[in-house]
C-alpha cells in the first residue's frame, strides 16, 4: 500500500480553505515575521479571540481554515503551513506519508466528542449492527480510527463493513440522504447531529481511545521560526485553560466566525474540557498505539516509531 496526496488535491483543499477565511488574517504591518497557522473549523482562532490572545502580537497570523485533519496535515507536508492542530490519527496519517513535522505540544480532551452516529430512525441499534452497512468516515482521521477499534472491540473487521471514505460536508450530505447508515466523526459534526438533525450515537470513543490533540510544526519552522512559534504555542495553552471556564465566550467568538450555531459551540466546548498536558511517557505510548492500530489495518504501509515525531523542547507555562 502506498500512500499519496495529490497536488490537485491539496490545491482544492487550500482554495476552499482561502475562500472560507478570506485567504488570510493580516494582525500586524506587512514586514513583522509571518506565522502560518491552519486550523480546524476555527477551533484554535476561536479560542485566542475570545480570550483576547490574539492582541498585541509581535508577528503576523495566516490563519487557514479546513474541513478536517487530514487536509491539514497534506498542508504540513507541503510546507504549505507553519503549525497545525489535529489529532493523534490524522498526525500518524501525515507521518507515515513523509510529513517533515513534529508534535510540539499536546493538549487532552474528553473522548465523547468523537462517535458514529445514526440517523434518528435508523435500525442500527450498536456496532454489532453495522455488520453489512455501509459507514462513512474521512481516511486517515479519528474518525476512521473509532471505526477501526470500535470494531474490533465488537469482534468484527472493518471488511465486514462497506467503509466510504468522505469529507464531513459530503458525509453529513450521504447520511441525511440515507446514502449511508452510519457516519464517524467528530465535534462539532457529532454535536451538530446531536442536537440539530437528532441523530443518534451508536458508540463514542469513551474507553476505547485517549483523546490527545497536538500541536505539529513543521522542521523548517522549528528551526527557522523557533521564537515565534514558541510564543504562538504558549498562547494557544493560555486560552485552552481560560476557555475551560468561559465555554460560552469562546462559542460565541468561533460562531461569529464560523456562523455555526452558538449553542452547537458551546455544548462542544462544556464537554470537551479541552486543556494542555505535557509531553510525556503517556502520550508517546497513546501515540505509539494509534499508530500500531493504523499500521495492523493496513492504513499506513508500514511500522512507524512515534518517538522521533516529537519534539519536548519547547518549555510552556
Amino acid at each position: 500500500m502506498k500512500i499519496a496526496f495529490t497536488q490537485p488535491a491539496l490545491m482544492r483543499w487550500m482554495l476552499a480553505a482561502a475562500v472560507a477565511l478570506g485567504c488570510h488574517t493580516t494582525l500586524h504591518a506587512a514586514d513583522a515575521p509571518v506565522l502560518r497557522v491552519g486550523d480546524q473549523r476555527q477551533g484554535t482562532r476561536g479560542i485566542l479571540e475570545a480570550s483576547g490572545l490574539l492582541k498585541d502580537l509581535p508577528y503576523r497570523i495566516e490563519w487557514s481554515d479546513f474541513p478536517a485533519a487530514q487536509p491539514l496535515g497534506e498542508a504540513l507536508n507541503a510546507g504549505v503551513i507553519d503549525t497545525g492542530a489535529l489529532g493523534d490519527a490524522p498526525l500518524i496519517f501525515a507521518l507515515a506519508a513523509g510529513a517533515r513535522a513534529r508534535a510540539v505540544s499536546v493538549s487532552k480532551l474528553q473522548s465523547d466528542g468523537l462517535a458514529i452516529v445514526a440517523g434518528a430512525n435508523s435500525t442500527v441499534t450498536d456496532v454489532a449492527s453495522l455488520k453489512g452497512r455501509r459507514v462513512a468516515t474521512t481516511r486517515g482521521s479519528i474518525g476512521h480510527f473509532l471505526v477501526i477499534v470500535a470494531l474490533q472491540k465488537a469482534g468484527l473487521k472493518v471488511s465486514d463493513i462497506n467503509l466510504l471514505f468522505l469529507n464531513p460536508s459530503d458525509a453529513k450530505a450521504a447520511l441525511a440522504a440515507g446514502a449511508v447508515d452510519a457516519w464517524s466523526t467528530w465535534d462539532p459534526y457529532v454535536a451538530i447531529e446531536e442536537l440539530h438533525d437528532h441523530a443518534k450515537v451508536v458508540v463514542n470513543a469513551v474507553g476505547l481511545r485517549d483523546s490527545y490533540t497536538y500541536q505539529a510544526a513543521t522542521d523548517d519552522a522549528i528551526r527557522n521560526k523557533r521564537a515565534i512559534l514558541a510564543d504562538f504555542l504558549q498562547r494557544v495553552a493560555d486560552g485552552q485553560r481560560w476557555a475551560l471556564a468561559h465555554p460560552q465566550q469562546v462559542a460565541a467568538a468561533q460562531a461569529r466566525i464560523t456562523g455555526l450555531p452558538q449553542e452547537v459551540l458551546t455544548y462542544v466546548y462544556a464537554r470537551a474540557k479541552l486543556h494542555p498536558v505535557p509531553i510525556d511517557a503517556a502520550v508517546m505510548r497513546a501515540q505509539q498505539h494509534t499508530a500500531d492500530v493504523y499500521e495492523s489495518a493496513g492504513v499506513i504501509p508500514r511500522h512507524l516509531d512515534v518517538r522521533p515525531s516529537f519534539d519536548t523542547s519547547f518549555t510552556l507555562k
